[in-house]
């Protein structure tokens, strides 16, 4: 007990100091972000655009798709280019034009090897020279790059339009005609992306050769190349890492493991009558599995726009559902469905390891689901509408689709959304809260599960601190606490809490050990995950300082995984520990799958992405699609589907559960999710590495690679994977529905036995 109150006091001082240094860092990035001038003037003072026509054409580009249709600093979707780094080559190209025929008075393609020579250098020098007037609040443009700019500008004024020369842009982009109607609106997206280009390549004051997003995107014409910063400190990571590893094997070989308890010799879980409340969730997980295939159907369309931008083989299902609409419910459900299942799982086991059912918990467990159905229709309905009919940013960013990748819903939804969270945790509380009170062995089990729910209600409040004018950098800043700290951080340790207080009431681990391990492993995940989160904030207009402690806490995430084949290999054991434990085989073996796809989807796929030098090369290609998929479905879809089977034992008929569709769900799931990733993603990943290497990120994004036959043939190379993923959905629903159209175990008056065992220790 003493050891286990060490560790939670280590856990305390960690997220302190943690979360105080991610927060001087978000001030350091608020201070130090890419300046957005007042005016922008060529030579002879006249205005070429406003700071308020650059924060109005960030809100334009979200309206209209925003990290859906492109990406800007490299996040956001594949399809379209990264609008930053694709500006930032168009403006080089055309004012290497301008100047040639200036001073030669031929065009750039024309000139000798010599000419072209010293035309590049003034291009270089012209896009780097930072010309920012801080006392005047002003940039100055030379006459050629004021008429580079415009043409530029002229060029996404019609592919935002419905200039019909660029309708075969268009559909390699996956973009429909007239996805921004308003001229102003079009204008100021021009503005905007200037604005990002010119903060990707102009140095930043008192530098040299280090632009404000320490010089991504790749760019050989104005000079972005790697910094030395991101080079050093990407090896400097890597010995950490292996150092770290070695010290985790070395710290988990000199422990001494408490082996597994006999386990009991009947199902301790046979007789558990499920109650009012724990009865109530059995329509989440009917609403999981709609979600579910909801979500991999817009995967398949979204994917297949890839190749034909507008239309599905053939269909033109562009004008109802547009790439921006279908990637955006593939993503948000994603998410959507998984947290489902999660927050199921909660108000199932609080009174079955409580032993207690609260006074109106069912009606609170079915005011909250009507609530989060309710929010899940609304906000995607709004966001679909509102891109159709072209609403409008204060529409878009309220109702809408806000136009930022796995936080797309419009604000009031998000305001809805995070008190629905709160409520969760409340009921989850409430019906803890006996077990809480008591000593026991599970005590610090069930405090963790509670803490974790809290932070998951209470850390959702990130979506809510950015505005409609906020900076583009600390919008990016604090999307990802609510991405990487609320889906990658919280709802893990809630979720591996949640799994170790399963295994401890079948009997299967023993509570005391299970108690002083999971504080131990939170402990190790939270110290590198949380500072973590800013590997993903390397070149949105941050500090280089970022780079630094994003790289050697990123590297650290990976140290807990290199542990978990041991305990997914110990589950495995666990699943022959007694005849009655091949109940929950298939649950047990969803939690395997998740330990093989943290090794792979997370950890290897996650680290070949993660160092400030791999992902300088590959932030937003496929490589990410890769991690993502993998990582995603493979870690928290997996302990998704495992939670929800475990649950589902309980509230069913047992007559009406058939390992027969089970058995290939998971393996189809599996063998589907892999050939998808390591058929498709990574050679397409690997293969747009080359040409961001090769020639610069705008070319890896450009219609030359994205739509080149390698690229396409990858799309369809998908197919097969997509398939016998989609197969494993079938039989998820197939078993669901089998259990929904039967009824559930018969509650008796009294609520489940307590799971805990009291103690009359401290």
């Amino acid at each position: 007990m003493h050891a286990t109150r060490r560790l939670w006091t280590w856990l305390a001082i960690i997220c302190v100091l943690s979360f105080a240094a991610l927060l001087a860092v978000g001030r350091e990035i608020y201070l130090k972000a890419p300046p957005i001038p007042s005016r922008i003037l060529d030579d002879t003072g006249h205005v070429v655009y406003t700071g308020d026509q650059i924060k109005q054409g960030q809100q334009a580009w979200l309206a209209a798709g925003g990290q859906q249709l492109g990406t800007v600093w490299g996040h956001g979707s594949y399809v379209a280019p990264d609008w930053s780094a694709d500006w930032l080559h168009r403006e080089a190209v055309a004012l290497q034009d301008g100047l040639a025929r200036r001073d030669r008075g031929v065009p750039y393609a024309q000139l000798d090897a010599g000419a072209r020579g010293a035309v590049d250098a003034l291009v270089k020098d012209a896009l780097r020279r930072n010309t920012y007037d801080a006392a005047g609040d002003t940039v100055t443009l030379s006459a050629e790059r004021t008429r580079a700019v415009q043409a530029v500008a002229a060029h996404y004024a019609g592919l935002f339009g419905s200039d019909p020369k660029l309708d075969r842009l268009r559909e390699q982009y996956a973009m429909n005609a007239g996805a921004l109607p308003d001229a102003n609106d079009r204008a100021a997206l021009t503005g905007f992306f200037f604005w990002s280009a010119w903060a990707a390549a102009t140095d930043r004051p008192g530098e040299t050769g280090l632009s404000y997003t320490s010089n991504w995107p790749h760019e050989p014409l104005v000079g972005n190349t790697p910094t030395a910063g991101a080079g050093i400190w990407s090896v400097a990571s890597i010995v950490v890492m292996i150092g770290a590893i070695a010290g985790m094997v070395l710290f988990h070989s000199a422990q001494p493991e408490d082996a597994d308890p006999k386990p009991p010799q009947d199902d301790p879980l046979f007789n558990l009558k499920a109650t009012p409340s724990m009865r109530a969730t059995r329509k989440y997980f009917a609403v999981v599995v709609a979600l579910i295939l909801a979500q991999v159907g817009m995967g398949v369309v979204t994917a297949h726009y890839s190749v034909e931008g507008h239309a599905f083989f053939g269909i033109p299902l562009a004008d109802i559902l547009p790439f921006t609409v279908s990637r955006t419910i593939h993503t948000q459900f994603a998410v959507l469905w998984i947290a489902t299942a999660w927050l199921a799982t909660g108000l199932y086991i609080a009174p079955a390891i409580s032993g207690h059912e609260p006074k109106l918990q069912a009606l609170g467990v079915n005011v909250l689901f009507y609530a989060l159905l309710f929010i899940v229709a609304g906000s995607t309905a709004c966001g679909w509408l509102g891109t159709l009919q072209h609403r409008g940013v204060d529409f878009s960013f309220w109702l809408g689709n806000q136009g930022l990748e796995f936080t797309s819903m419009g604000r009031i939804w998000q305001y809805l959304l995070f008190a629905g969270l709160l409520f969760w945790a409340f009921l989850l509380g409430r019906g803890l809260w006996p077990a809480l009170k008591t000593p026991s062995e599970s005590r610090g089990l069930i405090a963790m599960v509670f803490l974790a729910a809290v932070c998951i209600g209470g850390f959702y409040a990130t979506s809510l601190t950015w505005g409609q004018h906020t900076h583009y950098a600390m919008i990016e800043y604090w999307r990802w606490w609510l991405v990487h700290l609320w889906v990658e951080g919280f709802f893990e340790v809630f979720a591996t809490a949640v799994i170790a207080l399963l295994f401890t009431r079948l009997g299967l681990i023993r509570a005391a050990s299970a108690n002083a391990a999971i504080v131990l492993e939170t402990i190790v995940f939270l110290f590198g995950g949380i500072l973590g989160t800013l590997h993903h904030l390397y070149f949105t207009g941050t500090p280089t300082a970022v780079i630094a402690i994003g790289a050697m806490f990123s590297a650290l995430e990976v140290v807990p995984l290199s542990m978990i084949g041991i305990e997914a290999w110990r589950n495995y054991q666990r699943t022959k520990a007694a005849p009655w434990v091949a109940n929950y085989r298939w649950a047990i073996l969803c939690f395997i799958a998740v330990g093989f796809w943290n090794t792979v989807g997370a950890g290897l796929l996650g680290f070949s992405i993660n160092t400030p030098i791999a992902l300088y090369y590959m932030q937003g290609l496929n490589m990410t699609a890769a991690h993502g998929h993998a990582a995603l479905f493979g870690v928290y879809g997996m302990l998704g589907v495992g939670l929800m089977l475990f649950c589902l034992r309980g509230l069913s008929d047992r007559r009406a559960w058939s390992d027969a569709l089970l058995r290939p769900m998971f393996w189809l799931l599996n063998i589907g999710l892999a050939m998808m990733v390591f058929l498709a993603l990574v050679p397409a990943g690997i293969y747009q590495a080359w040409a961001s290497i090769s020639q610069g990120m705008w070319f890896a994004r450009s219609p030359a690679v994205i739509h080149s036959a390698f690229m396409e043939n990858m799309v369809w190379l998908r197919v097969p994977g997509d398939i016998v993923f989609a197969l494993g959905t079938a039989f998820l629903a197939l078993f669901v529905l089998r259990l929904m159209r039967r009824p559930g175990r018969t509650a008796e008056a009294k609520v489940p036995a307590p799971a805990v065992r009291t103690s009359t220790k401290a």
